[in-house]
């Protein structure tokens, strides 16, 4: 079976977060590993890939298109909510990383897991906002972001070979999947997304195979 990789590159600074803060320090802080190095958790990805995929097909019921393909090859892909384990989707998509030559580096080196953290992240601060967008008395929230121009991959291992059909949707998902972390939906994590299948980018070709079939 083919071997896919989804790659990224942050345009924006970007917070995936990790579920709590910093107590004193910071209110949000990034998911990172025991080497300081941030990363994007597997199941967020599929999760954000899957909303992709499903604003895809959204849009394409505005054609007036046959979705049954595209909504079974969805569904073979990423799922279904709330089905069993035997209904989740022939993708496990791995934890998007930093490139594999910076992790072997830092995995070797003496440099401690906070100053790792502290060279690819910074702290922004900013109030907190009411409903009428006034800033909150004695709310200023400082949160940890990744920089931008940080590249990521995840690899994708699949439980069969993909479909013409699933290959293109994912294709399709990959190339609308433009921002991720907290935020995303207020213009922030902004980012440009990629799809390899055996170490060559697919994406286009692939897209371009979907438009096609779609008749975009």
């Amino acid at each position: 079976m083919s071997a896919y990789t989804i790659t990224f590159t942050l345009e924006r600074d970007a917070t995936f977060a990790r579920g709590e803060g910093v107590a004193g320090f910071l209110d949000r802080e990034v998911a990172h590993d025991a080497f300081g190095l941030p990363y994007l958790h597997g199941r967020t990805l599929k999760g954000l890939l899957a909303e992709e995929a499903d604003n895809v097909i959204d849009a394409l019921g505005y054609l007036s298109a046959d979705l049954a393909p595209w909504q079974a090859a969805r569904d073979a892909l990423f799922g279904r909510p709330g089905s069993s384990l035997d209904g989740q989707g022939i993708l496990h998509i791995g934890h998007a990383q930093l490139p594999e030559n910076v992790r072997r580096t830092v995995a070797s080196s003496q440099v401690q897991p906070a100053d790792v953290l502290g060279a690819l992240t910074a702290v922004r601060r900013q109030s907190a906002v009411d409903p009428t967008g006034l800033p909150r008395d004695n709310a200023l929230r400082a949160m940890r972001v990744i920089m931008r121009r940080t590249p990521f991959a995840a690899e994708i291992a699949t439980r069969r070979t993909l479909s013409e059909v699933e290959e293109g949707l994912l294709a399709a998902a990959v190339l609308a999947f433009r921002r991720a972390g907290t935020g995303r939906n207020r213009g922030r994590g902004e980012l440009s997304a990629d799809l390899l299948r055996d170490g060559r980018s697919i994406l286009f070709e692939r897209w371009t195979w979907f438009a096609q079939e779609a008749g975009l």
